[in-house]
Protein backbone atom coordinates (compact mmCIF):
# COMPACT_ATOMS: atom_id res chain seq x y z
CA UNK A 1 0.00 0.00 0.00
CA UNK A 2 2.76 2.42 0.94
CA UNK A 3 4.62 1.67 -2.29
CA UNK A 4 1.59 2.70 -4.36
CA UNK A 5 1.27 5.99 -2.49
CA UNK A 6 5.01 6.63 -2.79
CA UNK A 7 4.88 5.88 -6.51
CA UNK A 8 1.96 8.29 -7.07
CA UNK A 9 3.58 11.06 -5.04
CA UNK A 10 6.98 10.66 -6.71
CA UNK A 11 5.63 10.87 -10.26
CA UNK A 12 4.35 14.41 -11.03
CA UNK A 13 2.02 13.31 -13.82
CA UNK A 14 0.32 10.72 -11.62
CA UNK A 15 0.04 13.19 -8.77
CA UNK A 16 -1.58 15.81 -10.99
CA UNK A 17 -3.99 13.20 -12.36
CA UNK A 18 -5.01 12.11 -8.85
CA UNK A 19 -5.43 15.73 -7.70
CA UNK A 20 -7.48 16.53 -10.81
CA UNK A 21 -9.74 13.53 -10.26
CA UNK A 22 -10.24 14.51 -6.61
CA UNK A 23 -11.18 18.06 -7.59
CA UNK A 24 -13.61 16.74 -10.22
CA UNK A 25 -15.24 14.38 -7.69
CA UNK A 26 -15.67 17.15 -5.11
CA UNK A 27 -17.10 19.47 -7.79
CA UNK A 28 -19.64 16.86 -8.96
CA UNK A 29 -20.63 16.01 -5.40
CA UNK A 30 -21.13 19.64 -4.38
CA UNK A 31 -23.13 20.41 -7.55
CA UNK A 32 -25.38 17.43 -6.85
CA UNK A 33 -25.98 18.49 -3.25
CA UNK A 34 -26.76 22.06 -4.37
CA UNK A 35 -29.26 20.80 -6.97
CA UNK A 36 -30.98 18.56 -4.43
CA UNK A 37 -31.28 21.45 -1.96
CA UNK A 38 -32.67 23.76 -4.63
CA UNK A 39 -35.25 21.22 -5.76
CA UNK A 40 -36.22 20.45 -2.17
CA UNK A 41 -36.79 24.12 -1.36
CA UNK A 42 -38.79 24.68 -4.54
CA UNK A 43 -41.10 21.73 -3.76
CA UNK A 44 -41.54 22.90 -0.16
CA UNK A 45 -42.58 26.33 -1.44
CA UNK A 46 -45.11 24.77 -3.80
CA UNK A 47 -46.60 22.75 -0.93
CA UNK A 48 -46.88 25.86 1.23
CA UNK A 49 -48.60 27.80 -1.55
CA UNK A 50 -50.99 24.89 -2.07
CA UNK A 51 -51.78 24.92 1.67
CA UNK A 52 -52.52 28.67 1.58
CA UNK A 53 -54.83 28.12 -1.39
CA UNK A 54 -56.56 25.22 0.39
CA UNK A 55 -57.23 27.28 3.52
CA UNK A 56 -58.52 30.20 1.45
CA UNK A 57 -55.83 32.73 2.35
CA UNK A 58 -54.79 32.94 -1.28
CA UNK A 59 -56.57 32.53 -4.59
CA UNK A 60 -55.34 30.01 -7.15
CA UNK A 61 -54.47 32.89 -9.49
CA UNK A 62 -52.24 34.49 -6.85
CA UNK A 63 -50.54 31.15 -6.20
CA UNK A 64 -49.96 30.62 -9.89
CA UNK A 65 -48.41 34.08 -10.24
CA UNK A 66 -46.07 33.44 -7.32
CA UNK A 67 -44.92 30.11 -8.73
CA UNK A 68 -44.40 31.56 -12.22
CA UNK A 69 -42.44 34.50 -10.81
CA UNK A 70 -39.65 32.20 -9.71
CA UNK A 71 -39.23 30.39 -13.04
CA UNK A 72 -36.55 31.30 -15.51
CA UNK A 73 -37.51 32.31 -19.03
CA UNK A 74 -36.72 29.70 -21.68
CA UNK A 75 -35.58 30.67 -25.15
Amino acid sequence: MNSIVEQIVSDEDSLMLVVGLCVACVWILSATVAKVCTTSCRERTKREIAAYIAEGSMTPDQGERIIKAGKKMEC
